[in-house]
């Protein structure tokens, strides 16, 4: 009973603590320091051995100037402990922000001193230091231990400090030795140097890394300096230097090309066709996987499809048609021959050959999702043929065989898109608002612009006139049938004046303008949206694809730079903020977190 008694009591004793520890943190942040004071001195006066309670108690002495006491405090602490350095510093840092430098650091040197006789603190009085943001001394703390005992390294620590203050070879350095002792390491360090690493080749720090990897792997070839000059060739857009130290890793060790083909793909995905065709060339000449050479001759297709001119599209089918004759027409194939119905449908103006082909690949032994797949492409094809009713009934087969894959919403949206396509504008908006909801944000963004564009312009406009040739504009689009497009989007513009459609058919006419390369009429429907709509929800729309002209398309930064600006400071909630504040911190110069 004597035993239950006293553990009630020790355990209501340290709720009661650690409730009053949480009431004086509250206070001290908040600032309230008058409140703090007391309650931190009765928990210091009952625990003299928590060292957390007695810094605490300092803390919130100083913030009260104080610094008597305090200093009085320290002294003792100094005695009873027989000058730990952590109280050193502490009774440093009391005189350094009473602007006593002389002081202060003689107390940081015999801190510093104190690792002479045991680098065993090492890390104890260098983190001290950086709690107050001495930087300096904690380089000096951790460097002196680090050279008194071989077992100790603080090379990660140093690191990171050696970033803070702007020393990026020895932070690059000190990463690197890290990395020669643990490989698995790499990744982390990938991760550290991309926030000061730039897609410019002249920065600062990509030479400074460029050098170090360079210096350090003629006296250690080892692997892992290819794979990091490798890396950074990727963040520079240099996927040819990329390239060559891919091949000395693969002729070294003869082992897997999947770092190969994913650079293949980076340099596909940004349009650097040449280089992307000749990895994935020289992945279809060395690889012994079927599969991964029937990879590399899918993508290598793909470039010259989407790069091909007309008069070569018969040379384009007969390569195809003999790559899937070399493999198999059969399940192996799958994503070459979507692809190769893809270009028959869409660049050769081959619909009904495309069709039967798919249908007939639809028949195959494929897995649901394949064979969903094949039926979206199917339908894609049949609304570009203004087909909708047939196309509609594909769309909600995919929706019942895939129903909680994202391509069930993919297709779901498209169940929409083509009902707006078709005039159906009411039904279209009612499974839309459905799909503001989907977990993908792509498809939820555009399910919203698409519900706003019906909603804004069935109310003053009963008939919605204006909305169905903004529709066929759309659709024309689509088509690619640009001038088409053009010339509704105007009669629009023309007989719609200050009607809310307005500012949509501006910025959808800038838009195909731009694929038709009539840059300055896009510049100037952007230009007509920011002046006369600037209140309306597309004004952010306008200000980021005129940045975007002018940075990519045009090579004229500074002019972006201004229009970045305006989603940075004035549309904080617009979808293109992110890219608005990368792309503006890239022409300043910043490195990009």
């Amino acid at each position: 009973m004597r035993f239950t008694l006293c553990l009630l009591i020790f355990c209501f004793g340290m709720v009661s603590f650690s409730q009053n520890e949480n009431l004086a943190k509250n206070y001290f942040d908040r600032g309230d320091f008058e409140k703090a004071l007391p309650i931190y001195r009765a928990l210091f006066e009952n625990n003299q051995n928590r060292n957390d309670y007695f810094l605490s108690y300092i803390a919130t002495l100083q913030q009260l100037e104080n610094f008597e006491e305090s200093q009085k405090l320290l002294q003792e602490r100094l005695t009873l402990t027989r000058n730990h350095p952590l109280f050193l510093i502490e009774m440093g840092r009391n005189h350094l922000i009473q602007n006593q430098s002389e002081e202060a650091n003689s107390y940081f040197q015999q801190a510093l001193q104190a690792i002479d006789e045991n680098p065993r603190i090492t890390y104890t009085v260098a983190n001290s230091f950086e709690k107050y943001s001495l930087l300096d001394l904690a380089v000096s703390a951790y460097e002196k231990g680090a050279s008194l005992d071989e077992n100790l390294n603080f090379d990660s620590q140093l690191a990171r400090i050696y970033g803070e203050q702007g020393e990026l070879e020895k932070m690059f350095d000190s990463y690197l030795r890290i990395i020669e002792r643990n490989p698995s390491f790499l990744i982390s360090a990938q991760r550290n140097f991309s926030r000061y690493v730039t897609d410019d080749p002249q920065n600062e720090a990509n030479d400074l890394l460029r050098k170090a990897l360079l210096r350090r792997s003629q006296n250690n070839p080892d692997l892992f300096y290819n794979q990091l000059l490798s890396w950074l060739f990727v963040q520079q857009k240099q996927y040819d230097r990329a390239f060559i130290q891919e091949k000395a890793i693969f002729n070294r060790t003869f082992e897997s090309l999947n770092e190969m083909m994913e650079l293949a793909l980076i340099a596909l995905d940004d349009e650097a066709y040449e280089v992307s065709n000749e990895i994935l060339s020289y992945i279809i000449e060395n690889s012994t996987s079927e599969r991964d050479r029937l990879q590399a001759f899918q993508y290598a297709m793909k470039i010259e499809a989407k790069t091909a001119k007309k008069e070569n599209f018969a040379e384009v089918e007969k390569k195809y048609q003999n790559l899937i004759g070399l493999f198999g027409e059969d399940t192996k194939t799958f994503e070459i021959q979507l692809d190769y119905y893809h270009f028959l449908a869409f660049q050769n103006n081959k619909k009904q050959i495309a069709v039967e082909n798919l249908k007939k690949l639809s028949r195959e032994n494929l897995s649901r999702y394949q064979e969903a797949r094949v039926l979206m492409q199917l339908a894609d094809i049949l609304v570009f043929d203004e087909k909708f009713n047939e196309a509609l009934i594909y769309y909600s087969q995919i929706q019942n065989k895939v129903k909680n894959d994202p391509i069930a919403q993919e297709a779901r949206f498209k169940v929409a898109r083509t009902s707006y396509f078709k005039g159906d504008f009411e039904w279209a908006k009612t499974q839309l608002d459905i799909l503001k909801k989907s977990t993908s944000q792509l498809i939820a963004n555009d399910a919203m612009e698409l519900s706003l564009l019906i909603s804004d312009n069935s109310l003053e406009d009963s008939l919605q006139t204006a909305l169905k040739k903004y529709a066929r504009a759309d659709l024309l689009d689509l088509q690619g049938k640009h001038q088409e497009a053009i010339a509704i989007l105007e009669t629009i513009l023309g007989n719609h004046i200050g009607e809310s459609i307005e500012d949509e058919a501006l910025l959808k006419q800038a838009q195909v303008f731009e694929k038709t390369n009539q840059y300055d009429k896009a510049k100037d429907n952007y230009l007509k949206i920011i002046e006369f709509h600037n209140e309306d929800i597309l004004a952010d729309n306008a200000y980021f694809y005129l940045a975007e002209l002018y940075n990519k398309t045009l090579q004229q930064p500074e002019k972006a730079k201004e229009f970045y600006e305006q989603i940075i400071f004035n549309h904080q909630d617009s979808i293109f903020f992110v890219e608005a504040r990368k792309q503006y911190r890239s022409i300043r110069g910043d490195a990009i977190n």
